[in-house]
């Protein structure tokens, strides 16, 4: 108990230096050496005389993330390994067997294997539990399980897994991986082109505007560029993008900071590919940071029409510093904004409620902005939609599913039951519906909602106030009657759920270019885009 209070204190005199550091760096160097001399000394007193034994590195990390813990979620600490990670992750390109991996504790879960890479030739399958790499096992490993699957190109690893309750052996090559910003481009209805956009790495114009090209030359007369599920990257990309659909010299964004340096404007530099072609960008939940700018721009300079749902509302630029050692600091050093002026972000982590978590910002408190045209758009809470759908939206009740991974699990089983599907006339009916409703109670899927969280600590507040007896059985019919409405919202989700439990079937035997052969055709948002596309009166209409 006592080790556990000490390196929170550690951290908390951590936090105190930096945040005297950022306040007198200016002005009182010698305060800075003061705080830095008694933290080295402390630092040292607690290695050389505390009661247990505590390694040097422990002491530290503990310390850099009390200093990180109330600062944004995107000011991280890196090591040497999380560097290489981040330099690979904008690069695109990368050598290991070629799969989107989690780790699970004990295990490791094939998420994805990519069609034609390593894994994939070896025969993994989504939903294989990794059980041991080589002769490590995982269960117990202290350091990154998934660093076991890394190596150099033409090395073998052989893995240990899992798959319904048998065990398996594999032997797996590594190889050389390419990580496509654009996975997926197709010219739909004979004359509009429909790019995904994944990713914001070094590829990403280069493989966006190579899209565009072809499929005009293919025809397309209309874009829609797909952002859902994006999690942004680069800001240079993200201003390349909006130049293939701008003139140059258009103002894409501006970063404001309390350091005058970070102050800066990003204009469009280079000729755009096309001003004229209609386009529809998609957004969703989960498209960020540089998928906000993007259509965030656009829509500011009234270049598309905007469809989905809001975006998740991060307005903050970060930037890797580099340590000693190897090691790097992804700072937070500035807000952007969009050319009309707003800040999208949604989150105010510089106030926190009681519980410490950021304050998410009051509609009450959005601004209004004009676009160029003069339309009227928001800041505050990411990227509104010019047509909002309900589809497009992430419940609460969804978002449990996702994160409880219920979804993968119960597409996984559907797999291993049935041979083969026809995505022509595939479709996930009511009936299977049924039976991931009685998978769900099978696997005793339970998610709480932040009524039942406040009802709770209400009970709490009552045994402190000796009144809980009184009222427990008020409280227990109370929970009886949310578990009814929580089941009922299963069924009120239904469509939403179903889209999300099709999508990750299809992967399974299709892969992600199968996906999204079917989504062209069958989702809903695809298909709200093309309508808006073909109806050249409600287009202009939204942009005027």
């Amino acid at each position: 108990m006592k080790k556990k209070i000490i390196i929170p204190f550690l951290a908390g005199v951590v936090l105190l230096t930096t945040v005297g550091f950022t306040t007198t760096v200016k002005s009182d160097f010698f305060e800075i050496a003061k705080q830095l001399e008694i933290f080295t000394t402390l630092y040292k007193e607690l290695n050389m005389n505390y009661v247990d034994e505590v390694t040097p590195a422990t002491l530290m990390d503990n310390a850099i993330k009390g200093v990180l813990a109330d600062l944004d979620p995107y000011t991280v600490y890196w090591n040497e390994q999380a560097v290489e990670d981040a330099r690979i992750k904008n690069s695109g390109v990368y050598t290991g067997i070629g799969a989107t991996v989690r780790n699970a504790k004990d295990k490791l879960i094939i998420v994805e294997p990519f069609k034609g890479y390593p894994a994939d030739k070896a025969g993994l399958k989504a939903g294989d539990e990794i059980i041991k790499v080589g002769n490590t096992a995982i269960d117990g490993y202290e350091d990154e399980p998934l660093d076991l699957l890394k190596g150099n190109q033409g090395s073998k690893v052989e893995v240990t897994f899992n798959r319904q309750g048998k065990t398996q052996k594999v032997s797996i090559e590594r190889d050389a991986v390419e990580v496509n910003a654009v996975p997926y481009y197709k010219l739909i209805n004979e004359d509009i082109g429909y790019i995904v956009l994944s990713k914001f790495n070094k590829k990403t114009t280069k493989e966006t505007q190579s899209a565009l090209e072809n499929l005009k030359l293919q025809g397309a007369k209309k874009i829609v560029l797909d952002l859902r599920g994006n999690p942004g990257g680069l800001l240079n990309e993200a201003i390349n993008i909006v130049n293939l659909f701008v003139p140059k010299g258009e103002v894409v964004t501006t970063t404001q900071s309390v350091i005058e340096k970070y102050n800066k404007v990003y204009k469009t530099t280079k000729e755009p590919v096309d001003t004229e072609i209609p386009l529809v960008v998609l957004v969703n939940g989960r498209s960020a940071s540089a998928s906000e700018i993007v259509s965030g721009g656009l829509q500011d300079l009234d270049r598309a029409v905007i469809v989905g749902a809001r975006s998740f509302g991060k307005g903050l630029v970060q930037r890797p510093k580099k340590l000693t050692y190897g090691t790097q600091l992804k700072v937070t050093i500035s807000r952007y904004y969009t050319p009309s002026g707003r800040c999208i972000q949604a989150l105010d982590y510089w106030n926190r409620d009681e519980n410490g978590d950021p304050v998410r910002v009051d509609s009450k408190e959005y601004n209004a902005f004009k676009t160029k045209g003069g339309r009227t758009v928001y800041d505050g809470g990411g990227v509104l939609p010019d047509i909002e759908l309900e589809t497009a939206v992430f419940s609460p009740i969804t978002t449990a599913l996702l994160k409880d991974n219920a979804i993968f699990d119960y597409a996984t089983e559907f797999y291993y039951k049935n041979n083969s599907i026809d995505p022509a006339t595939f479709e996930f009916t009511d009936a299977e519906f049924n039976k991931f409703l009685a998978f769900l109670k099978q696997k005793n899927f339970k998610y709480e909602t932040d009524t039942e969280k406040k009802f709770e600590e209400a009970l709490r507040n009552a045994e402190d106030d000796d009144i809980k007896n009184e009222i427990s059985n008020a409280y227990n019919a109370l929970m009886t009657q949310i578990a009814a409405a929580k089941e009922q919202k299963l069924i009120k989700k239904k469509v939403e759920i179903k889209s999300l439990l099709s999508d990750e079937i299809l992967k399974r035997y299709f892969y992600k270019e199968g996906l999204y052969d079917y989504q062209i055709v069958n989702n809903p948002e695809i298909l709200a885009a093309i309508d808006v596309l073909n109806d050249e009166k409600k287009y202009k209409r939204i942009l005027k």
